[in-house]
């Protein structure tokens, strides 16, 4: 019979952890990363490209003019130890470069995040007072506005002046008719003491003729 086969461990179950012999070597990442961006940024300036050039040029020259016992890295041999060392220089700088743009990728993730939630916030903000102005706009449709105002103030200052000269008209009114009764009553009493004296008159009239 065959032997049964043995199944592997799902993706959901966890792996044993197995025992190493050396130790994780794990150096401070951010110190690592802070050293990665001078050199690369160092790397990026003219100042860099001109050392460079200099000694590339006092290598070649020194190994090309100079006497054969003195030359370490002779043109016979292609300059292997320049090409060496160029080659080594190529091999780290392109890893510390890499790490270096890495860091740069997470600033700019984070940067990202910080932006778009930012971004949410000042939505959020911008939606919260445009209703605002929208409820102050149909608020303000039923309170009164200065012109409405205005027309209340002056109808309410014409129906005072209006009743004002109509109390005014009837005091005159009524001013003239004591006025009047005032004269009538004069008159009356002016009436009543000229009749005595006429009567007088008219009484020795009579007696004179006689």
């Amino acid at each position: 019979m065959a032997e049964p086969r043995k199944l592997l461990p799902g993706l959901d179950t966890p792996l044993e952890t197995r025992l190493k012999l050396l130790p994780t070597f794990n150096p401070d990442r951010d110190a690592f990363g802070r050293f990665a961006e001078r050199f690369a940024r160092y790397m990026g300036t003219p100042q860099f490209l001109v050392y460079m050039t200099f000694f590339c040029v006092l290598w070649l020259g020194w190994n090309t003019l100079a006497p054969q016992e003195f030359q370490f890295d002779p043109k016979s041999l292609n300059f292997t130890l320049l090409t060496l060392l160029l080659s080594l220089q190529a091999s780290y700088a392109a890893p510390l470069i890499l790490l270096a743009q890495n860091r740069q990728d997470d600033r700019d993730r984070v940067q990202i995040e910080q932006d778009r939630s930012r971004n949410e916030r000042n939505l959020a903000d911008t939606e919260y007072l445009t209703r605002e102005l929208a409820s102050l706009r149909l608020a303000m449709r039923e309170v009164a506005t200065r012109d409405f105002i205005r027309a209340e103030v002056r109808a309410e200052l014409r129906s005072i002046i209006d009743e004002l000269s109509e109390q005014n008209g009837a005091a005159g009114n009524s001013g003239k008719r004591r006025k009047d009764k005032k004269d009538r009553a004069a008159r009356s009493q002016e009436e009543q003491t000229l009749e005595p004296a006429e009567q007088g008159a008219h009484s020795a009239g009579e007696a004179s003729e006689q």
